[in-house]
This record gives structure tokens, sequence and C-alpha cells, in this order.
């Protein structure tokens, strides 16, 4: 199968250079906001491995919805389908304050101080364009795929599914990684120690046994 890695909002290729699984090709997210990810999904031959983190995670789910016969597993990386927080059904994510210093960081730093990198790792983040950014947050704000998802997940209950949460992840709640494990009961679940929210640049190990076994 081939496999398509969707990149988190503000992040750039660096965010993948520790993993060394065989990838088709690294979407940025402003290639998801595009649909460019979504037409080489849908043109490709085949199924394919989606391997999403943060924004891309929820991009890949949101595929997965989209072009349920083209998906042969999913690996998910501080993934949700509903990044906001939302009080009226208690659904844990970022608030509009949080959000605004994610967007304060990216614009400012490049990524430095975004939750990150810890001492001796890439920095996976890039500076963007105001435009490109204020797309991804839109994209951060709105998106809401929980009952496509609980939809595909009921009807693919034998589908390959690996999910990586940090247990104090600021930005992607760990509870919505549980939420994800609930529907897809078949799913690996990876909790990690600590706050960290970039992990493919702090457990590319796991992350490429995940992709590798699906292949075994």
């Amino acid at each position: 199968m081939r496999v398509l890695v969707l990149n988190g909002w503000a992040a750039s290729e660096r965010a993948w250079s520790l993993c060394s699984f065989k990838r088709e090709r690294v979407f940025s997210y402003s290639e998801e906001l595009d649909g460019v990810a979504s037409r080489a999904l849908e043109k490709g031959d085949g199924k394919a491995v989606l391997v999403g983190w943060s924004m891309g995670g929820s991009y890949a789910l949101k595929l997965a919805t989209q072009f349920p016969e083209k998906i042969g597993a999913l690996v998910l990386v501080a993934a949700t389908p509903r990044m906001m927080e939302e009080k009226s059904s208690g659904w844990k994510g970022m608030s509009e304050r949080r959000l605004k210093a994610f967007e304060f960081a990216a614009k400012t730093m490049g990524g430095e101080g975004l939750f990150g990198p810890p001492p001796g790792k890439p920095n996976p983040y890039e500076l963007d364009s105001d435009e490109n950014l204020a797309r991804g947050l839109k994209y951060l704000e709105e998106t809401d795929v929980r009952n496509e998802v609980a939809a595909f997940a009921s009807s693919h209950p034998s589908l390959p599914v690996a999910i990586f949460q940090s247990e104090r992840d600021g930005i992607v709640r760990s509870s919505n990684a549980e939420w994800l494990k609930s529907v897809f009961p078949q799913a690996s679940l990876e909790m990690v120690a600590g706050g960290e929210h970039a992990l493919p640049i702090m457990i590319p190990e796991a992350i490429d046994r995940a992709v590798e076994t699906l292949f075994s």
C-alpha cells in the first residue's frame, strides 16, 4: 500500500526527518487545504495508509470518511476529530485563548518555543504566510467530524488503526485519543509520558514500527 503523510499546521517536512518509514509523499497543511492530498488519494491506485499528525490527523480522519474505499490503515499522531473545546458537550480541546497563543508563536518564532522543540531535536515548524496560517486556523476552529468518524469506524471494524498521544498535550487533549480508541476498539493506543505535541520528532521509532507492521 502507498503511505501518504499529512502534516500538521505550520509544520515543515523536518517534522518527519527522524522517521525512516517509506512514504510516497508528505503533504503540507496548505496542500491539504487546497485539496492536493485528497486528489492524490482519490486518483491513486489501490488503498493507502494515511499517517496524520495534529491537523494532518484531523484531515486523515476527514479523508477516511470521504473515501472509505481508499483507506487501508490509519496512523493517527496527536490527532483529533474536533480541535476546539466545546463546553456544551464537555468536549475537551483548545480554548480560543490557547489558539491565539499558538498563532502568535507560529507567526513570530517560526515554531521556536511553540510547545517545543526539545533540545537536540529538529524544529518541526516553519514560518509561513499570514494567509496560509489564517486558513489553517479557520480549519482548526471549524472542523468537527466526530459523527462522520464514528459512522466510518462502525462500518470498518477490522481496519488497522494506530493512535499515538501525549498524556499532557496542551493542543490535542488525551481524552480525544481515548475517544478515537472508543470508536476504533481494534486500534492500538500508545500514551506517551509528558506534554510534547510534536510526536514525530519525539517517538519516530514507535511511529516507524506502527507503519511497518501494516506491511507484515
